[in-house]
């Protein structure tokens, strides 16, 4: 699995919508997008660059939903539409490799509001690449909890600003996990300040550190991993369980 994608401009996006359900499911239900949050990365650094819209989803907002992202019916109720903003957005993400955690949720929502637009809209992956960060923390660690939440405990990443969801801070702390997970790590800066490595770029180890250990096998224990593959292999899954 190829982890750190070779794509010059990423959008690290997320969205929140009016209902809770999943995927095709909460589409089926009729659900929509009522807040979208990005923020550019050039050649793996944060550009300041961000795009950000409230949407009046033209029905109501579930109030599971509403418990979750603090999002009112009465705050929504005069933002623009999406088809008033859709061209807008089309144009940010055009050409952009889209970075999202669980995309095929927010991917779904953005194809169904493009496919209600008169005329009919593009699909997502016709102007864009698609990059899925649930997919590489599961990649990176199978079997733990992989939400937003757990994946800054584990990369020691501050999202105390994170009380309810909101899908702009939800993307600006996905590209800190991101560029942490795959090789750097930069410090979300809105203002396009540029303050050295450790504000605006990767970090990057010292040359000068401690390196590493490198333990070998010793030739009994290398003898001993042949006999067990050697079992392995007459015996199939089985044998090595055994």
């Amino acid at each position: 699995m190829n982890i750190v994608s070779s794509a010059k401009r990423q959008v690290i996006l997320d969205t929140e919508t009016t209902g809770m359900n999943q995927g095709a499911g909460a589409i089926f239900l009729g659900h929509r997008i009522i807040e979208i949050g990005c923020v550019e990365v050039i050649n793996r650094r944060l550009t300041g660059r961000h795009y950000h819209e409230y949407i009046n989803p033209q029905q109501p907002i579930d109030e599971e939903a509403i418990a979750v992202h603090g999002i009112s019916n009465e705050y929504v109720a005069n933002k623009p539409k999406f088809a008033e903003i859709a061209q807008s957005f089309i144009e940010f993400i055009d050409g952009a490799e889209v970075v999202a955690h669980n995309a095929s949720f927010d991917i779904s929502f953005m194809d169904h509001e493009f496919g209600l637009l008169q005329p009919k809209g593009p699909k997502t992956a016709d102007i864009c690449a698609i990059l899925d960060t649930l997919a590489i923390a599961k990649f990176l660690h199978p079997g733990q909890k992989n939400n937003l939440d757990a994946l800054c405990k584990r990369y020691g990443i501050d999202n105390s600003r994170r009380e309810l969801h909101g899908a702009l801070l939800d993307a600006e702390i996905l590209a800190d996990v991101y560029l942490l997970k795959t090789g750097g790590q930069t410090k979300f800066n809105l203002s396009g300040d540029s303050g050295g490595e450790g504000a605006g770029g990767i970090i990057r180890l010292s040359q000068e550190r401690t390196k590493l250990k490198v333990i070998v096998a010793s030739a009994d224990e290398l003898a001993k991993h042949e006999a067990r593959l050697d079992i392995v292999a007459k015996g199939g899954l089985c044998a090595w369980r055994d």
